[in-house]
């Protein structure tokens, strides 16, 4: 099959069986997921968990061993044979923005486009630059500009060749968490409006969140579940996106009737667990939002651990020794160490899987 050869798909990016890794070592095994033109996507995970290598070999760094990449129905990738990262029209966005220091602003963004004329480059460099507010500092050299501006002129020089896809590695990991969160949506926005999509790698579940249409929950070089991020916390595949996505602990219950689940927390109604015969052994997942306070509860467990947040203050309750989990309620329920307060299980989602 040729390179280029031209395969029918509804999708701009296609990722089909894919296995890669470094010398006989294969860190990805057996991924596939899909993109749509204009979605932005995530490859979230912990440190190892292969994200990084699927970027590469995206990118064209890294050949595959097993299963196939296209790109606008174009075949990119196969085993032993793979497109030149030139020619794949993908931008990168690097954590260490890879800016060339002696090169303005301007000349920076413009790298990529020494093709152009003087006057068609100067054009979109300005175009660009305006894009990413950075207009008033197309004289000025990477050096003078903090993290944020400098992560934004990365942006605008991935930009300038208009590429068909967006390859971002990690690239708010070296700000501070405010300027992270704020510059995710911005990106995101330049994103949306230029209708480019992008594959964001990082660790950071708010920041994929806030940012991707679509995410990717990586372990051991495996998709665990790729879905939206709403289902990603609300209706996770498994027991590693459960425990991984959002905050929150198991608590042990035993099924009953009328799909619900008996604990020591009560009884709990549940959405999902008619699968299970009665009197099964599950673990329940409790996150701090299915909490709530309530004056009329008969349900009060100890305060063993609190963290106030401003806005709000997450408290760790212990029921027993085998029962132990966290609620985020509004500051001014302030509550001491030791006291105990009613509280009831209010779960729209109940998350639960069989005991091991």
């Amino acid at each position: 099959m040729a390179l280029d050869e031209m395969i029918p798909a509804d999708w701009l990016l296609e990722v089909d069986h894919l296995s890669c890794g470094y010398g006989d070592d294969t860190i990805v095994h057996n991924v596939s997921f899909a993109l749509g033109q204009g979605d932005i996507g995530c490859l979230l995970g912990p440190s190892g968990c292969g994200k990084s290598t699927i970027l590469r070999a995206l990118a064209g760094f890294l050949g595959i061993t097993h299963g196939e990449i296209r790109l606008e129905k174009s075949v990119i990738s196969l085993p032993g044979r793979s497109l030149p990262p030139e020619k794949r029209r993908i931008g990168m966005v690097f954590q260490d923005y890879a800016l060339f220091p002696h090169l303005s602003i301007a000349d920076n963004v413009g790298f990529g486009l020494r093709h152009q004329s003087k006057a068609d480059r100067r054009q979109k460099v300005s175009e660009l630059l305006k894009l990413v507010h950075l207009q008033d500092l197309a004289n000025q050299f990477p050096h003078e500009l903090s993290g944020g501006q400098q992560q934004r002129v990365a942006l605008a020089r991935a930009l300038a060749p208009e590429p068909t896809l967006i390859l971002l590695d990690e690239p708010f990991s070296n700000l501070d968490a405010d300027l992270r969160r704020r510059l995710s949506l911005d990106v995101r926005d330049i994103l949306k409006t230029l209708g480019i999509s992008a594959i964001l790698v990082t660790h950071d579940q708010q920041e994929a969140f806030a940012m991707c249409d679509q995410v990717a929950v990586l372990k051991d070089g495996e998709i665990q579940q790729w879905d939206v991020p709403y289902n990603l916390y609300h209706e996770p595949a498994n027991r590693f996106v459960a425990g991984f996505v959002g905050q929150g602990g198991f608590i042990p219950g035993t099924t009953a009737r009328d799909d619900s689940i008996d604990s020591e927390l009560g009884r709990i109604k549940g959405n999902r667990l008619s699968h299970w015969p009665e009197g099964t052994l599950v673990d329940v997942l409790i996150r701090p939002d299915d909490i709530v306070y309530d004056p009329d509860s008969d349900l009060k467990p100890k305060v063993i651990e609190k963290t106030f947040a401003g806005t709000s203050t997450l408290y760790r309750f212990r029921v027993s020794e085998d029962t132990e989990f966290e609620a985020l309620f509004r500051s001014h329920l302030d509550f001491h160490l030791g006291e105990q307060v009613p509280v009831r299980v209010e779960a729209e989602h109940l998350i639960a899987f069989a005991r091991a």
